[in-house]
């Protein structure tokens, strides 16, 4: 241990300590209406971000055009639920809008997932 920061960094998961510190201890998104599936985009391009932390930036400029929170997480190889406290704070700085993707308003047709569940068993 020569190094005095080598108890905090572990070479396969990078820093143990930032990713908390970047939420300041928050472990949960307070927002229920975020999915995986829902689509995030920027919608004050060409304004100044006012979080100097660099997930932040890296959020915005990968929803110039909409991702879901799913992809935004794997783009950004971070943790689902770190990812969903971070994009519901640029949604409550107004920097970030949501909306839920096209059909999934409620209405499923249970024909379609039903055909879906017989061509599985057909495998």
């Amino acid at each position: 241990m020569n190094d005095p920061r080598e108890h905090w960094y572990e070479e396969d998961a990078g820093p143990l300590v930032r990713l908390y510190a970047v939420t300041r201890g928050r472990g949960r998104a307070e927002r229920p209406d975020l999915h995986l599936d829902t689509w995030i985009v920027d919608v004050a391009r060409g304004t100044t971000l006012s979080r100097p932390e660099p997930e932040y930036a890296a959020i915005v400029r990968l929803c110039r055009n909409p991702l879901s929170v799913a992809e935004v997480s794997a783009h950004l190889h971070l943790p689902l639920t770190l990812t969903k406290v971070l994009i519901g704070d640029l949604i409550d700085d107004g920097r970030l809008q949501f909306r839920e993707p096209p059909g999934t308003d409620g209405d499923t047709d249970m024909g379609v997932l039903h055909a879906v569940l017989a061509g599985i068993r057909a495998l």
